[in-house]
C-alpha cells in the first residue's frame, strides 16, 4: 500500500467518524425527555438543528491523522504536541476532565507525556474512551498488517491513556476498522486481537449477542458509554458496526438507540463502518449539515 492509499483509507474512516460524532452530539438536547428522544430515534427523525458540530472525538482524530500523514507512523511526542495544539485552538470541543488537565501541560512540554499521562486519576492513568474514539482512521491506515495495527494503536493511546483498559479500547477499535476496510469485520476476530482486558471480555460477550437483539437491549447488556470508560463504550459500538457492516446510516441509527455517550459511540461506529463504505451513500442533507473537516474539499 502506498502512503497516498493509506491516507485516503484513513480519510474515509475519518469522514464517517466525524459524521457519527456530529450526528450523535445532536441528540443530547433531547435527553431531558428520554421518551421523546427514544421515539425520535425509533422513528428515524433526524435532529432539527441545521448545523451539526463535531466534538473532541473528531478533533483528536484529526490530530492523529496529521501525524500519520506527516510521518507514516505514530510518533508519540509529535502526537502529544498535535493533541495539545488542537485543544489550545478550541478547548470548548467537549474534552473530558482528564484531557483538560493533561493537554495544557503537553503544550508546554510534549516530551514529558509519559510522566504526565501516568499521573492522571491519582496515578492510575485514564481508562476512558478517549483513545478509542479517535482510533478508527489509524486502523484503516494500517489495515493490511494486523500486528502493526495493534502496535500503532497502542502507541497512539499511550500518549493520553496510561491505563491498560484505555489502551485496549483503542486497539479494539483500530482492529475493527482494519477488518472493516478489508470486508471481514467479526466481533470474534476483534476480541482475539484485543489485549486481555475488560474491553476484550465485553467484545466476547458482544460476539455471543444476536444481531436480532434490540439495540437498546444490547446497550443495556454491553454498555453505552455513559460511564465514559473504554469497556463501557467499545463493545456496543463495535457490535453496532458489525450489525451493519455495509450501511453507515443504519449503523448510526442503531448506535443512537443505545443513548449514553452517543456522540462517542456513534463516532466509533461511524469510523469503523466508513473504513469500508466511505460516506458516499449517506444522505446529502446529513453531509451538508455536518461541520466540514479542515483541509477537505468535501466528503470522500
Amino acid at each position: 500500500m502506498t502512503a497516498d492509499e493509506n491516507s485516503a483509507a484513513a480519510r474515509r474512516s475519518l469522514e464517517g467518524l466525524a459524521l457519527g460524532d456530529a450526528f450523535g452530539e445532536r441528540w443530547f438536547p433531547l435527553f431531558r425527555d428520554p421518551r421523546q428522544a427514544y421515539d425520535e430515534v425509533r422513528a428515524r427523525r433526524i435532529p432539527e438543528e441545521p448545523d451539526w458540530h463535531w466534538t473532541d472525538d473528531t478533533a483528536m482524530a484529526l490530530g492523529l491523522l496529521r501525524v500519520l500523514d506527516q510521518y507514516g507512523e505514530v510518533r508519540q511526542t509529535e502526537l502529544a504536541l498535535c493533541f495539545a495544539l488542537g485543544h489550545d485552538a478550541d478547548p470548548a470541543r467537549g474534552y473530558g476532565y482528564g484531557m483538560h488537565q493533561l493537554l495544557p501541560r503537553l503544550l508546554r512540554e510534549p516530551d514529558r507525556w509519559p510522566e504526565y499521562t501516568r499521573e492522571l486519576f491519582d496515578g492510575q492513568g485514564s481508562l476512558g474512551n478517549g483513545a478509542a474514539m479517535r482510533a478508527a482512521p489509524l486502523g484503516a491506515w494500517f489495515r493490511a498488517d494486523p500486528e502493526r495495527v495493534v502496535e500503532q494503536a497502542t502507541r497512539s493511546a499511550e500518549v493520553t491513556h496510561a491505563h491498560p483498559e484505555g489502551i485496549a479500547g483503542a486497539v479494539a477499535v483500530a482492529v475493527a476498522a482494519a477488518l472493516s476496510a478489508q470486508g471481514r469485520l467479526t466481533l470474534g476476530e476483534v476480541a482475539a486481537l484485543t489485549p486481555d482486558s475488560a474491553v476484550r471480555d465485553g467484545l466476547r460477550a458482544a460476539a455471543e449477542l444476536s444481531f436480532a437483539t434490540e439495540p437498546w437491549k444490547a446497550a443495556d447488556l454491553l454498555g453505552n458509554g455513559q460511564r465514559i470508560r473504554a469497556d463501557d463504550t467499545v463493545p456496543f459500538a463495535v457490535w453496532s458496526a458489525a450489525r451493519h457492516p455495509d450501511d453507515l446510516v443504519a449503523a448510526l441509527w442503531t448506535t443512537a438507540e443505545g443513548f449514553g455517550d452517543v456522540d462517542t459511540t456513534c463516532a466509533v461506529t461511524g469510523g469503523i463502518v466508513a473504513a469500508r463504505t466511505g460516506v458516499d451513500d449517506v444522505p446529502a442533507s446529513w453531509l451538508s449539515r455536518r461541520e466540514p473537516l479542515p483541509g477537505a474539499a468535501g466528503p470522500g
